[in-house]
């Protein structure tokens, strides 16, 4: 494709902050598929190794760490710069999203991130209980914003692949299942009826279920940690407890896991890391696998999302909704690597950039179960060799990323005075049109696969028979 869809014009300056992976991917999409004042995009990043490629494309970068003492001043001249209305696209690490969105927000600027991020030393902090460590308290401060502050300019909240693209596929595929199935229900409108179809339909949990089979030309070094995009954040998240959407058919409660007292009462979190936790799940490719059950924002925001209550406001339907993540060959060698030293990172990281990799796809969608025809996988198979000719500076788990970013920015263009709100919240048709031509095939495949396939094996396991889809024959224990 060249003739490339210019999606609006953005009046004010752009700053992103955060110049890594999904920042150097994102520079490109913005200035194809936008209007703006060039002259007025700035670059914020503490690393400027950058710099050269943001000068090329004739942006100002900013070489600095935004801290909770320095954000306010150093960001406002740059949101301020020329007058219109300003969009923060904020990409980094260890800086607080809430901090910088409510500040945007004062502003009167357009803000958009991937992941509710905290100042440093939040994920690391021995003096905090597990319970403080999770998403589900970051995405409750989040929420707590928007009830403090309702409406105003537009803030979108963990748009990127997932959570994000994500949380729009879960929609699609219900639609599709729906049609499969030959419930003849209208397309929902509201959250309420887009719950009410999901308990409808029968569907008892979601796995956010990727595969990641991109393959660096050189083998991975010993002590170095490879990955596909931002080892510091993949590091962050895998090290925090394990969390998943818990649903209302579940009948087995792990012995390890902790339960929120506050908040929306979606969620529950084990007292292991996920990256350290392993789930059985299935994508169209590797078919049955092991996945790790890392912390995301959307297996939160999705159950909650979908959650139908009584009159008395008690959960009697929601979806179990997880993430079950195998990221690519050198990624699991560099955890297995990380969890043999206690968890002692890596001094040295290495993400893979577009050049590097010999092959592969990252294969990401979501695996809906439970239902009337078993299992229903519908998502984006991109493959590195496609994401060279669609963009450069990134490979395929970074396209998925920032061409949800893209879409993200958008709505909010089109939406600018719709307050915070999350990615499940966003129009996903238009989310989707915009997002579609960066993903590859979109395939829905249905399986018949169920995680008591081939089990017991040669030794006696603690399974629940009655029901293959209960989270106790999911996790591997």
């Amino acid at each position: 494709m060249t003739d490339w869809p210019v999606h609006g014009a953005i009046s004010g300056p752009i700053v992103m902050i955060g110049f890594g992976s999904i920042g150097k991917g994102a520079l490109p999409l913005i200035e194809r598929h936008f209007k703006f004042d060039k002259a007025r995009m700035a670059i914020v990043d503490p690393d400027d190794s950058g710099r050269a490629l943001a000068e090329q494309h004739g942006v100002t970068f900013v070489k600095s760490a935004l801290t909770s003492e320095n954000y306010r001043d150093l960001l406002r001249p740059l949101l301020t710069n020329g007058g219109g209305q300003a969009f923060c696209v904020n990409l980094s690490v260890d800086t607080s999203s809430l901090a910088i969105m409510e500040f945007c927000r004062e502003l009167g600027a357009l803000y958009i991130d991937t992941v509710v991020e905290p100042w440093p030393g939040f994920y690391f902090d021995k003096t905090k209980g597990p319970e403080a460590r999770t998403n589900y308290a970051l995405r409750e401060t989040v929420l707590a914003a928007r009830r403090k502050s309702p409406g105003g300019s537009t803030a979108v909240s963990c748009c990127g692949a997932n959570p994000g693209m994500v949380s729009w596929f879960v929609k699609q595929a219900m639609l599709n299942l729906a049609k499969d199935i030959g419930v003849d229900a209208p397309e929902p409108k509201t959250r309420e009826e887009w719950a009410a179809l999901a308990r409808r339909l029968g569907v008892k949990g979601v796995h956010i279920a990727e595969r990641d089979t991109q393959r660096a030309k050189h083998p991975k070094p010993q002590g170095v940690f490879v990955n596909t995009w931002s080892v510091e954040g993949f590091v962050s998240e895998g090290m925090q407890p394990a969390e998943l959407g818990w649903g209302t058919h579940e009948t087995w409660l792990p012995p390890n896991a902790g339960q929120h007292t506050t908040g929306c009462g979606a969620a529950i979190y084990l007292l292991q890391p996920g990256a350290n936790t392993r789930v059985r799940s299935w994508t169209p490719t590797a078919q049955a696998q092991y996945g790790f059950l890392v912390t995301h924002n959307e297996s939160i925001s999705i159950a909650d999302f979908f959650t139908v209550r009584d009159t008395d406001g008690k959960a009697v339907y929601r979806p179990t909704c997880h993430y079950a993540y195998h990221p690519s060959d050198d990624a699991v060698l560099s955890l297995h690597e990380m969890f043999g030293q206690g968890g002692r990172v890596q001094d040295k990281h290495h993400i893979l950039d577009e050049h590097e990799i010999l092959d592969g796809v990252d294969e990401l969608g979501v695996l809906l179960y439970g239902h009337a025809k078993n299992a229903y996988w519908y998502g984006s198979q991109l493959s590195v060799e496609e994401t060279r000719r669609l963009a450069p500076y990134q490979n395929a788990t970074g396209l998925q990323v920032t061409s949800a970013v893209l879409a993200g920015m958008v709505w909010a263009l089109e939406n600018p005075d719709a307050g915070i709100v999350e990615a499940d919240e966003l129009d996903f048709r238009r989310c989707l049109e915009i997002q579609t031509p960066y993903l590859g095939p979109v395939v829905g495949v249905y399986t018949d696969w169920t995680p008591l396939a081939d089990r017991p094996g040669f030794f006696p396991e603690d399974i629940d028979t009655k029901d293959p889809w209960q989270f106790r024959n999911v996790l591997v224990r």
